[in-house]
């Protein structure tokens, strides 16, 4: 007779910093730097940094609308400031559209994200994303909701309204532990 043993594999991942080239095959990063596309508008008086990012929500007749998400960090036994760590048990995907979402707190979150197609948590990777950066996930990109890490925080969210079911969950087997440091502000990878 065998014997079938499932044996639970603990992750642990390790947040590294934002950056647009990191974060290329799962989004835009939404963030002015000297490097984005501006130009003067309102008599001179206004810089307006041009296309930060594509949105992508008409898919079945899907329609852009802005929202603000209020997002409460995890409990205390989920969420520990002190050691900079924080446990996820569930990932989701926009199938029908991109999401964007830009912070209105002055407090730094992690973005949590896996490829397009079925899911891998093998795949996932983890960002660390200032107060002065914004993502935009490509259809159908795995990714955790936000992760407000210090208080209750506002995002200012552009995402689709329309027919067609736009939200896949998966939760994990095994919860999966994220190392992150706030301090830093050099890249971890």
């Amino acid at each position: 007779m065998a014997i079938q043993l499932t044996v639970a594999v603990k992750m642990i991942l390790t947040a590294k910093l934002l950056t647009k080239a990191a974060f290329l095959p799962f989004g835009d990063v939404i963030e002015v730097t000297d490097q984005t596309e501006k130009k003067a508008i309102n008599y001179g008086l206004t810089q307006r940094y041009n296309a930060l990012a594509n949105i992508d929500v008409t898919e079945n007749m899907g329609a852009g609308i802005i929202s603000v998400f209020r997002s409460t960090p995890k409990n205390e036994s989920e969420n520990n400031l002190a050691t900079g760590q924080i446990m996820i048990d569930c990932m989701e995907r926009h199938p029908l559209s991109s999401q964007a979402f830009y912070p209105l707190s002055a407090k730094p979150y992690l973005v949590v994200v896996a490829p397009l197609g079925e899911f891998d948590k093998t795949k996932i990777q983890v960002f660390l994303a200032q107060q002065n950066q914004g993502v935009n996930y490509h259809k159908g990109t795995w990714h955790h909701y936000c992760l407000a890490l210090q208080q209750v925080s506002d995002f200012l969210v552009i995402d689709r309204q329309g027919s067609g079911e736009n939200c896949d969950e998966v939760s994990l087997s095994t919860p999966i532990t994220i190392h992150y440091d706030l301090n830093n502000k050099s890249d971890l990878s």
